[in-house]
This record gives structure tokens, C-alpha cells and sequence, in this order.
């Protein structure tokens, strides 16, 4: 797991966190995909309360249309930047994808899977392990979740 400030990832976590806001109705957490040249491909918010879809999680909906935009469900090269730490759904997308890295800002300590709960992306027994940057504009991301819940 790698920890640190990078402006760049600092600059993609703002876009994530402006996606989330987007979405007042759902738990506030956004997700944004970047190409191999570090280009926006896709982004989402979580849609679950909008569509009834309990798979309407922010990295899933990302995830998918980065594949549709690519026209393939290899995401090779792209990284996934996420306001909250993925879910064991998420992070088993992320990995099936092919993401070759995750930034994620908040730790979700009740459902995460990328260290707080489990560590699906780091499971030696999967073929496929992204880098994983972890706490990008945390006390932001955090905040959004906590505000979302008063």
C-alpha cells in the first residue's frame, strides 16, 4: 500500500470528490476513471436509491462505462480513483478489470476491502494485483460521508 501526497492524484481525488457531490440522494461517493494518459474516461456516483439497483455502487457504474467508452472490459493501464475505500464487490470489479491502480481517499472500516476488512486487490491467489494509493484528501472524503449521515 503506498501512502503520499501527488499532485496528480491529489488533482484526480478533487474530481472524484465533485462527482460525488453531484449525487445528494445516495451515500456520497464518487468514482472517476483515467486512462493510460491519464484522460478522464468515465465517471460515476453511487445511483443505488435512484435506480433500486443494489449494484448502482459509484465503481461499478465507472468501471462500466470506462468499458463501454473502450469497447473492452480490460481496463489495462487505467486507474480507478474512488472517495471511499471499495467494498468486496468493488474491489473484486477492479481486479476483474484489470485496473492497474486504485487511489482511494477514506478508510470504510465497516465494509472495506482494500485493507480495513479484507484485502481482495492485495490476494496473492488472484492473477491480477493494481497499485493501491491509499488516504488521497482523506479528512475531504471522510467528511463527505459524515456530513451525509447527520
Amino acid at each position: 500500500m503506498s501512502v503520499g501526497p501527488s499532485p496528480q492524484r491529489e488533482g484526480w481525488m478533487r474530481r472524484a470528490i465533485e462527482v460525488a457531490s453531484a449525487y445528494p440522494d445516495d451515500v456520497p461517493v464518487g468514482a472517476v476513471v483515467y486512462g493510460p494518459d491519464g484522460a478522464e474516461l468515465a465517471a460515476a456516483g453511487n445511483e443505488r436509491e435512484a435506480t433500486g439497483d443494489p449494484t448502482g455502487h459509484a465503481e461499478i457504474l465507472a468501471l462500466r462505462r470506462a468499458a463501454v467508452l473502450t469497447g473492452s472490459w480490460r481496463l489495462e493501464g487505467c486507474t480507478l480513483v474512488v472517495t471511499l475505500e471499495p467494498c468486496t464487490m468493488c474491489a473484486g470489479a477492479l481486479v476483474l478489470a484489470r485496473v492497474s491502480t486504485l487511489v482511494f481517499g477514506a478508510w470504510e472500516p465497516k465494509t472495506g476491502a482494500v485493507g480495513s476488512l479484507w484485502d481482495v486487490v492485495r490476494d496473492r491467489r488472484l492473477n491480477h494485483r493494481p497499485a493501491v494509493y491509499s488516504g488521497v484528501l482523506e479528512a475531504e472524503c471522510a467528511a463527505l460521508v459524515r456530513n451525509f449521515f447527520r
